[in-house]
């Protein structure tokens, strides 16, 4: 089975269409699907519901689909430096589901392990818990939480092999694993495809059974969100 598309456009080929749930990787700008996401973003499929820890920044990541308008709700832990993002709920052109970043991951990954809901301490007491089932255990209370059945899964690795086995560089692996797993479709762009058999086994972080398709997204411009300069000191 060939896994490997010529392009983002390709890679998408079939699977869009408005209405969608996707569950995107990233951290910031730290391993979003950049060209999936543009990819997306051009085919003009709209309504879409994105799972994802944040929206990018204004006009990056996921940033550029709210843009376009193209994102009905997003399923989020951190929108702080998205302006538009802030706009567009504010003036209530955008639903939000805020949901704590643990919880977010533990949701993702439950819907990949087929899981359905589950019980956490997070959030008791706080909006977050607001119309969710309580449940006591030990004494103390639990509120239930779903887990993330997604139709599309969106991630950016650094390296892959020619049957989808999937390595990911440091920090940049953050929420890529749990949306991987809880697609029904997963497609990943990674910066290098190497031959079947060249990764160490051991080093595997998603296994080939989860991704359905590979794109070559390389080369890469680092985008920095925040950038610090101090004085040079002089002797």
């Amino acid at each position: 089975m060939n896994k490997i598309y010529p392009s983002a456009a390709d890679a998408l080929d079939g699977l869009l269409k408005d209405g969608l749930l996707i569950a995107a990787g990233g951290f910031g700008l730290c391993g979003i699907p950049e060209r999936l996401l543009d990819a997306v973003r051009d085919s003009g499929v709209k309504d879409l519901v994105f799972a994802s820890n944040n929206a990018g920044i204004d006009n990056e990541g996921i940033g550029k689909l709210l843009r376009t308008k193209q994102v009905r709700k997003m399923i989020s832990s951190y929108v702080g430096e998205n302006k538009e993002f802030e706009r567009q709920f504010l003036s209530g052109e955008l639903e939000v589901e805020f949901c704590p970043q643990g919880t977010l991951a533990e949701r993702m990954r439950a819907g990949g392990a087929g899981i359905p809901g589950f019980y956490t301490k997070t959030g008791v007491g706080t909006q977050v818990a607001e119309g969710k089932e309580v449940k006591m255990f030990r004494g103390e209370e639990y509120i239930l939480e779903e887990g993330i059945f997604a139709d599309l899964s969106l991630v950016k690795a650094w390296k892959a092999d020619e049957t989808g086995n999937v390595v990911f560089r440091k920090t940049a692996r953050n929420f890529n694993v749990p949306a991987a797993t809880c697609g029904k479709v997963c497609v990943v762009e990674v910066e290098e495809i190497v031959p079947t058999g060249s990764l160490d086994p051991d080093g595997i972080h998603l296994p080939g059974v989860f991704v359905q398709r590979l794109v070559l997204g390389a080369p890469y411009d680092k985008k920095i969100e925040f950038t610090t300069t101090r004085e040079r000191e002089t002797a």
